[in-house]
């Protein structure tokens, strides 16, 4: 595998990965602004492509929230024809996760048409913040299996089983919120003691999800790796600090309630990508090359 062909895989997997995060972002932002049928069609909104005479803030979030899906399928389908056409240069299996990328965000747009036809059912919009979130997972994925590598293995500074649960504990965190921010759990519990327990479920998760990723960056820190430890910390304390801010204020600080949910969607593609890069790469003393680079030479070098 060309070091070119990599590396651009690896930074359209990258930009991928971000877009993915910031719409989710922007996806949070419509349901807390009430803007999830702000268009009452699909996939048009008021019949048009471009509603200029419906365009309020509402409006426009459904709308931008839309097209922003619509141009990652896009450049989606961009990752899998290249894959496709490189694959003789690429991992067996990177083509055909680089697809089931795809099928997810098929699957994506089928639920996110479902929120609006099924009128913001919650069961429907948590599968929806799910899929994008795995999809975000999986693009990581890709990426990190592209990253410059030595053949040479050792064992990771932290436990890839230890990173997984942690990861996992914040995905289920990040399920069981959007299930509270769906059902109106907050509201409906604090004015008429209705939905009580979903409500509980999420914040009684905070104390494991915490204590699991405390310890996690504490065993980091004590093997050397003070910077992403520093960074693991910085992200738990500031979820944290969002989280209580958003059920402190009961949701009536938007931008509280959407920092909560991209903090949280950092945090789980943080611990993702470091599984990934331990799974793929646990030790890197050819850091210009890949393994597949290595492999090609020494398949190509003719004894002298």
């Amino acid at each position: 595998m060309t070091t070119s062909i990599a590396s651009q895989l690896q930074r359209l997997c990258g930009h991928l990965a971000i877009a993915t995060w910031l719409l989710i972002g922007i996806g949070g932002a419509t349901r807390v602004m009430n803007a999830g049928l702000a268009c009452p069609d699909w996939p048009l909104c008021y019949g048009s492509w471009l509603p200029w005479q419906q365009f309020n803030l509402q409006v426009f979030l459904e709308w931008f929230h839309r097209l922003d899906a619509a141009a990652l399928g896009l450049g989606t389908l961009v990752l899998v024809v290249l894959g496709w056409r490189s694959r003789s240069q690429l991992p067996s299996w990177w083509p055909w996760a680089a697809t089931s990328c795809l099928v997810l965000i098929g699957l994506q747009a089928t639920l996110g048409a479902l929120t609006v036809t099924e009128l913001l059912r919650f069961d429907i919009v948590t599968a929806h913040l799910g899929t994008a979130l795995l999809f975000l997972v999986s693009l990581l994925g890709l990426k990190a299996a592209l990253q410059p590598r030595s053949p040479l293995t050792a064992e990771p500074a932290v436990p890839l089983p230890f990173i997984a649960l942690a990861a996992i504990a914040v995905y289920v965190q990040c399920l069981l919120g959007a299930l509270v921010g769906s059902r109106w759990a907050l509201h409906q519990c604090l004015t008429g003691s209705q939905l009580c327990g979903v409500l509980q479920s999420h914040l009684w998760g905070v104390v494991p999800t915490t204590l699991l990723i405390a310890s996690l960056a504490g065993l980091a820190w004590w093997r050397g790796q003070h910077r992403w430890a520093s960074q693991l910390g910085a992200l738990l304390s500031l979820q944290l600090l969002l989280g209580w801010g958003t059920y402190h204020w009961h949701l009536q600080i938007e931008p509280l309630t959407i920092g909560h949910q991209m903090v949280g969607a950092a945090l789980l593609g943080f611990l993702a990508s470091a599984g990934f890069r331990a799974h793929f790469s646990p030790l890197s003393s050819v850091p210009e090359e890949s393994m597949y680079d290595v492999k090609q030479r020494q398949q190509t070098e003719v004894p002298a």
